[in-house]
């Protein structure tokens, strides 16, 4: 039977496709506050400007390419039940060939209705405009977690993570919570790895691989110890 092998992902697999990580300076996002345009506070105070920033983010996104780290990891469905837990809200895992994910914060390529939260469309194109709405009229919004919103997928990744054989971290410097929190959930006798130029702080456990590396490079490193050692 295949091991499972669940992934906890971040900005740092997207950064080197060239996606912007919004902890840049001064927790600010492309030039702006974040809680302008990815809280509901936000929302409600100017809908168009954060319309505008999410239909930017999506035409960056149409434009770069899943890196080294989506093939590799898309690549180790061959060998194990590969489940991923990302951060991102890109399809780049998707677009590599990842089958199993589930994204935490949201998708950008999706809307959904500002009434219904269960109604959720696809994005054709990189555009969603003032005066979208949904089959019962109200304006459609980023299919996004923001800031303050509940995380619905958390059970779920929750559920996976409790059941992992290897635990997989990539490009995530485990600050943001609910998501970080997931390590701690990890079984004892479970190995975990981690790979991040700039490692997060972890406690110390048995079977754990701390590999200081971008995720394109350090993910090559990680694929031939889980096929050398788990196979």
């Amino acid at each position: 039977m295949e091991k499972k092998l669940v992934v906890l992902t971040g900005a740092g697999i997207s950064a080197e496709s060239g996606i912007a990580t919004f902890r840049d300076a001064n927790g600010l996002w492309e030039g702006y506050d974040v809680m302008e345009v990815a809280s509901p506070q936000g929302w409600r105070k100017n809908p168009e400007l954060v319309l505008d920033f999410y239909n930017q983010r999506r035409k960056n996104a149409a434009d770069v390419k899943p890196n080294a780290g989506h093939t590799l990891l898309a690549e180790l469905e061959k060998h194990f039940d590969v489940r991923i837990i990302t951060q991102n809200v890109d399809d780049l895992h998707e677009r590599a060939g990842s089958t199993n994910v589930i994204h935490l914060h949201g998708k950008l390529f999706e809307s959904r209705s500002t009434l219904d939260e269960k109604l959720v469309y696809p994005i054709t194109g990189w555009e969603l405009k003032k005066g979208d709405k949904c089959e019962r009229g109200s304006q459609l919004r980023p299919n996004i977690v923001w800031f303050g919103e509940p995380v619905p997928l958390m059970e779920k990744a929750i559920e996976e993570t409790l059941q992992a054989d290897i635990f997989l971290v990539v490009g995530t410097s485990l600050v943001v919570y609910p998501a970080a929190g997931l390590v701690d959930l990890v079984p004892e006798d479970v190995p975990v790895f981690v790979v991040d130029p700039n490692l997060p702080q972890m406690r110390k456990r048995p079977n754990l691989y701390l590999i200081e590396d971008k995720a394109s490079t350090g993910m090559a490193q990680v694929k031939q110890i889980l096929l050398e050692k788990y196979l």
